[in-house]
């Protein structure tokens, strides 16, 4: 990339003038001891922090921030921090996904608003990494992404577990009668004992993944653990990178190409990545303009083998993954067997994907695989569509059972969540396992948010009769650290009228993942009435919350095959300098 030092900076605009605005602008930030000289020409680059005490995968921001502004400093920037919504997903309720939209009007606001020449990304928890992505792909400026890293491995009993996927496992036995709560109780400490994300190849993980694959990143920054020291040199050198990216002019758009969410699409499959992946890229790729669709990742995506052994598919840990050579260490098998879509996609560091991993070091055949001895032969994201899902669902074909891929069974119905959880524990509940368990009204709009409740535990009585796995189909999300046979984001949603609202008892559904198919066996004749009269029910229903941020969220958003952002938000806004109010 040519370097050009004459090129106009966009913080010109505020600092660069000898009047009175230049005058009020450089004077009000004076009162932070900072003098003349810094004022002179030098890119100002924004660190966008999503640090929060109340996002623990966040916590060690502020420590990260303090090596990116060595960076930026070393290369001759003027860096400022400022927060932005920390949308965790640990703590927030209903689900952090009912704010990823709110966290990334701030980020475009932030950006747009204020004297920022680009912006450096602190990313970390599950939907902060999209939100900062999308509120800074809406304004096209230089941006690079800075992940926290995932916390160490957890530690129970003398064996590693994997946050998130041990508790599912453990709240399963517990459910069974085969430990108890004691057992259960005293995994909590050891499962999250350092700074960090989730260990395991949960959405966090996954999309820090997607973030290096779609060449936002530096080389590494998906795997370096938390309190590695080289996830600190990474920090550094991505604050000095942002300052020459400026003077390149290498904005975003010439980053999130098309070819750029297509290679990200192949690398989720190869990761044994998230579900969560699907709407996260859907709602990046439209704040790009870019027309990503969910047949792309049943075209680009599907055939693809899962080659990297961590949990939830898998054995291994986030630790493990990056000793093993990380995600270039991915890249470059992926690379020499021509199953990179775009090799010559362009990254941050003005180098092209293939030109960062070709030469990536290998350092462990079991954690990531070769391709002729893959963990599942065929990764990819599995999109269902039929008179049940008439606009997509999805699967995660390396969480699954293979033996249910193609199943055929009676629906055992939850109207919502609450309904589920009165439910479940029923030892009268009809229900065996070949059952499908059914849940409605999670959605974007139903829950709202889409919480993260698709996963639903098996009944009781089951898991004590040894059953490990069954069909359960919703029109929510799940963890990316959470396993099973899990049909999810059915589109369009109950609560916005789709076909799931009319699902009964009995009912036969038939689920083919091979075809791509997912049918409820009713007449044509029979879901008419059936629709019609869900239509009338759901005329009469008012959300429960008048007003305020969640009223605006559901009148808005789109539905999961969409990306589930806001329809007023879908688009690249630019940065052009706002006129000056003084």
């Amino acid at each position: 990339m040519t370097i050009d030092k004459k090129r106009t900076l966009r913080s010109a605009a505020w600092f660069g003038t000898a009047d009175k605005n230049g005058f009020m602008y450089r004077s009000w930030m004076k009162n932070q001891g900072i003098p003349d000289h810094e004022f002179q020409g030098k890119p100002v680059i924004g660190i966008c922090n999503t640090w929060s005490e109340l996002t623990p995968c966040n916590a060690h921001f502020r420590k990260i921030a303090e090596h990116v502004k060595r960076g930026i400093i070393e290369a001759g920037g003027f860096p400022v921090e400022f927060p932005v919504f920390s949308n965790g997903e640990s703590n927030l309720r209903p689900t952090a996904m009912l704010t990823r939209n709110l966290a990334s009007m701030d980020v475009e606001e932030s950006i747009r608003g204020n004297p920022l020449d680009a912006v450096v990304l602190l990313v970390g928890c599950d939907k902060t990494t999209p939100a900062l992505l999308m509120g800074a792909a809406s304004c096209d400026v230089p941006a690079i992404v800075v992940t926290g890293g995932p916390m160490l491995n957890g530690k129970h009993e003398g064996k590693d577990i994997g946050s998130g996927t041990v508790v599912w496992q453990l709240s399963e036995q517990v459910k069974a009668g085969k430990i108890s709560i004691h057992e259960f109780m005293a995994a909590e400490a050891g499962m999250s004992r350092s700074a960090g994300t989730c260990n395991t190849m949960g959405t966090a993980s996954t999309m820090a993944c997607m973030a290096e694959a779609l060449g936002t990143s530096l080389p590494h920054n998906a795997a370096i653990p938390a309190v590695d020291a080289r996830r600190y040199v990474l920090a550094h050198m991505s604050g000095m990178r942002i300052v020459e990216m400026v003077w390149e002019g290498l904005t975003l758009s010439k980053i999130l190409t098309r070819k750029a969410f297509e290679n990200a699409i192949r690398v989720n499959a190869a990761i044994g990545g998230s579900t969560n992946a699907v709407i996260h890229l859907k709602a990046i790729a439209g704040r790009m303009g870019v027309d990503l669709e969910l047949e792309d990742w049943t075209r680009v995506g599907r055939g693809t083998p899962t080659i990297v052994d961590l949990q939830p598919s898998g054995r291994f840990l986030m630790e493990e993954f990056y000793y093993a050579g990380g995600l270039p260490a991915v890249l470059r098998r992926l690379g020499e067997a021509d199953l990179i879509p775009h090799k010559d996609a362009m990254t941050v560091n003005g180098k092209t994907l293939w030109e960062n991993n070709q030469d990536a070091p290998q350092y462990n055949d079991e954690v990531i695989r070769k391709l002729d001895n893959p963990l599942i032969d065929d990764g990819g994201i599995c999109i269902l569509r039929g008179n049940l899902s008439p606009r997509g669902a999805v699967l995660k074909p390396s969480a699954a059972s293979p033996e249910l891929m193609k199943h055929r069974g009676k629906a055992v119905v939850f109207e919502d969540f609450a309904h589920y959880k009165e439910r479940i524990n029923d030892p009268d509940l009809d229900v065996d396992a070949s059952s499908v368990l059914v849940m409605k009204n999670c959605g974007p709009k139903g829950y709202p948010g889409m919480a993260e409740v698709g996963n639903m535990g098996l009944p009781p009585k089951l898991l004590a009769q040894g059953v490990k796995d069954m069909v359960r189909i919703s029109d929510a999300r799940m963890s990316g650290t959470a396993y099973g046979t899990v049909v999810l984001h059915v589109a369009p949603e109950a609560a916005a009228g789709g076909p799931l609202g009319i699902v009964q008892d009995g009912d036969w559904i038939e689920m083919d993942c091979s075809a791509g198919r997912l049918h409820l066996d009713i007449s044509d004749e029979e879901m008419a009435q059936r629709q019609t009269a869900r239509a009338e029910k759901l005329a009469q229903v008012k959300p429960a919350m008048q007003g305020g941020y969640q009223s605006l969220y559901i009148d808005r958003v789109l539905q999961a095959d969409e990306g589930c952002d806001f329809d007023f938000l879908v688009g690249c806004r630019g940065a052009a300098v706002p006129k000056h109010s003084h």
